[in-house]
């Protein structure tokens, strides 16, 4: 009998000889590496091969440890800076790092490509807490964005003076992350990461600030210039124009110069040679004969050089040279607002109502009260306007002409600049009740005063509480207010809306008793005492014989207390005791 073998195909025989091969090598990597880290395995140059998880876990915590506590050196632009990662929430996690270097040699193909390779390395994994992350960014943004500087052009003491543009970096804190999270990765801690940024280019350009200086700033300086106003010639330096030219961007980025003519105008070496020239204008004063209006007085037309006009003269004359660096100034005549030949026109006919407050002489009050009359008497408020009596009198200052005087302040008598106005702002005000005007803003004292009608009168607080109407009468009004040392006359002159303004005050109500105080206060003043009440005082307009309208007006007064002044009574020590 004779054996028959069985033909194997090549190609069979080929590969169950290369799969018993393969199965063969990677039995046998797994014997040499015995399961742990593949020899040659290094993480950031850390030898971890051969080693058990446990080891390459306290291995990597001692060398990456330190590697993570540097520094990173990064940049915004051209500014430099360093960031702590840890503070950053950067950080290695040895645990997982490990983890894939396992994984990595127990793969088929890594245990049977260890045979021929003598090692690799491994990337670290990083942990990252975002928020950390963001938020020492942020810090560093504070510290490292670059704002945008425009070019420009100066001007100190009569010299052109430049100024360099800069581009602007902004860090871009979204894109930084990743930047960040990759340079701590790769151990970049003597290199500089360029970390992203969003770049702002400057409006005025380097090349706009050149053309801005040979074009306009220098010849600007070159000279003085001359300028001739009514007659008058007067000369101002570059020092005197360059403290009030500057130069600024348009829309597209062109300096272009601008003259503070305000400014300029208010220059001692502007402003003497202009005095004489700048008169006010003054209107006819009028006064009554009976209750009719005439011309006491005739206008006087003003003049006066406007910030407008100056600025409109210089401005050219910077660019020239010689004998043209000189040019006349406008001179605006300014024309009274009431004259004898308007004056009717205007509807300044009548007397529409007159009002006088009498009061106890006092040197404040004679001071205060007329100072208060003479910038109120001449005012004319057109048609539709508002009249204000803050905007009128102004400020109560020494500098404008008041002095300390007695005014409630806080439900009391004290002591303040300007006291006694409060007559003044009575008297008009019921001037104006009188005169049928819509009122815009008043208010009454916070107790009631004896020498005032119940209801029908007003105070006033600079910067708080202002004396408002607006002349809707139709016509212009022409205001006269006058004062004497025992009293205070406002009258309106105007054409009369309605034939008869009447005012009917009603009963007290909610009456409320006083209290009685004592005040060691050094300002004490002495305080009678009043009750408090509530009262309504009506408005009524009478016209063709009957009435036509009635506005109530309500006035809530506090109780006026009892004040008693009295020394402070002295301490242990001998001196008084003002707790």
């Amino acid at each position: 009998m004779r054996l028959r073998i069985a033909s194997v195909p090549p190609l069979a025989l080929t590969g169950g000889a290369l799969t018993v091969g393969l199965g063969g090598l990677y039995l046998a990597g797994l014997l040499v590496t015995g399961g742990e880290i593949e020899a040659g395995t290094t993480v950031r140059g850390v030898d971890i091969g051969g080693l058990s998880r446990e080891e390459a876990v306290h291995k990597l915590d001692d060398h990456l440890a330190a590697a993570g506590a540097k520094k990173l050196a990064v940049k915004v632009g051209d500014r430099k800076g360093t960031v702590d990662p840890r503070r950053a929430g950067l950080t290695f996690d040895t645990e997982r790092t490990v983890d894939r270097a396992a994984r990595t040699a127990s793969d088929p193909f890594s245990v049977i490509g260890a045979f021929f390779r003598s090692g690799h390395d491994i990337e670290p994994v990083v942990q990252l807490d975002e928020g950390k992350t963001r938020t020492a960014l942020g810090k560093l943004a504070r510290n490292l964005d670059q704002k945008v500087r425009d070019g420009a052009v100066t001007f100190e003491e009569g010299h052109v003076k430049q100024v360099t543009p800069r581009r602007g970096y902004a860090l871009d804190v979204d894109a930084a992350v990743d930047t960040l999270r990759a340079s701590f990765l790769h151990g970049r801690t003597n290199a500089v990461t360029a970390l992203p940024t969003r770049e702002t280019e400057p409006k005025v350009s380097a090349a706009e600030v050149r053309r801005a200086v040979r074009d306009f700033a220098r010849p600007a300086m070159s000279a003085p210039v001359t300028l001739i106003a009514g007659g008058r010639q007067f000369t101002l330096s570059p020092a005197v124009v360059g403290e009030h030219l500057t130069m600024r961007p348009d829309d597209s980025g062109d300096l272009i110069p601008k003259l503070d003519g305000k400014g300029l105008r208010s220059a001692p070496a502007v402003a003497r040679p202009l005095a004489g020239l700048t008169t006010t204008a003054e209107n006819a004063r009028l006064r009554l004969d009976g209750d009719r209006v005439v011309v006491a007085d005739d206008a006087r037309a003003g003049t006066q050089v406007t910030d407008q006009a100056l600025t409109k003269a210089v401005l050219p004359l910077l660019t020239e040279t010689g004998a043209a660096r000189s040019g006349e100034v406008a001179v605006r005549r300014i024309q009274p607002e009431v004259t004898r030949e308007n004056a009717a026109r205007l509807g300044l006919t009548e007397k529409m109502s007159s009002f006088t407050v009498n009061f106890e002489p006092a040197p404040y009050r004679t001071k205060n009260i007329g100072r208060a009359a003479q910038l109120i008497n001449g005012s004319v408020v057109q048609p539709g306007e508002t009249w204000s009596f803050n905007r009128t009198v102004g400020e109560r200052t020494p500098a404008n002409g008041f002095v300390d005087g007695i005014m409630i302040l806080d439900d009391k008598f004290t002591e303040a600049p300007g006291g006694g106005v409060s007559a003044v702002a009575t008297t008009m005000y019921n001037a104006m009740f009188f005169a049928g005007v819509k009122p815009v803003e008043h208010g009454a004292h916070s107790f009631y005063i004896e020498r005032y009608p119940e209801g029908r009168e007003a105070t006033v607080a600079w910067g708080s509480l202002d004396l408002r109407f607006t002349n809707d009468s139709g016509h212009a009004i022409y205001i006269q207010a006058e004062a004497t040392d025992t009293s205070v006359t406002v009258t309106f002159l105007g054409t009369k809306k309605y034939d008869e303004i009447e005012s009917v005050k009603g009963p007290r109500t909610h009456v409320q008793p006083p209290e009685k105080l004592v005040s060691t206060d050094e300002k004490c003043v002495p305080q009678t005492p009043l009750e408090g009440f509530d009262v309504t005082v009506e408005r009524v307009f009478h016209d063709d014989g009957k009435v036509v309208k009635r506005e109530p007006f309500h006035t809530h007064y506090t109780p006026r207390d009892e004040i008693t002044c009295e020394a402070p009574e002295p301490s242990a020590n001998g001196t008084p005791d003002t707790r």
